[in-house]
């Protein structure tokens, strides 16, 4: 009997590669860090894009989008920052919260994350 090939692995994104963070040494999915706020009841909606800070790393940063734009306010980002802290490693959890009236979508419905990256 001879031997059998090996066959290949199949690799699964679940992420586009350019949507990618690194954080920490590590390529996150920004996926992961939405769930966090996108859970909280007065959140419609999230994305979360990597911007630099003073030092020049890459921190998570989150956009959210409220249920109603009148509670996007200091108590609204401090409840979602803290929940984000108590169910995320320390270094994904987003190092700045903006509020957005909504994410900027393509037409088949997917963020377009460079215009978060860009500030639009």
């Amino acid at each position: 009997m001879g031997a059998r090939p090996v066959g290949r692995r199949r690799l699964f994104r679940l992420s586009r590669s350019d949507d990618m963070i690194e954080v920490g040494g590590v390529r996150r999915s920004p996926v992961e860090i939405e769930t966090r706020p996108v859970e909280h009841p007065a959140v419609r909606d999230a994305a979360v894009v990597g911007r630099a800070d003073g030092d020049g790393l890459t921190k998570p940063e989150a956009h959210v989008a409220p249920e109603d734009p009148a509670a996007a306010g200091d108590s609204l980002a401090r409840a979602l920052l803290d929940r984000c802290k108590a169910g995320l490693a320390p270094y994904k959890y987003p190092r700045w919260l903006r509020f957005v009236d909504e994410l900027p979508r393509t037409a088949t419905g997917k963020v377009r994350r460079f215009k978060l990256r860009e500030g639009a």
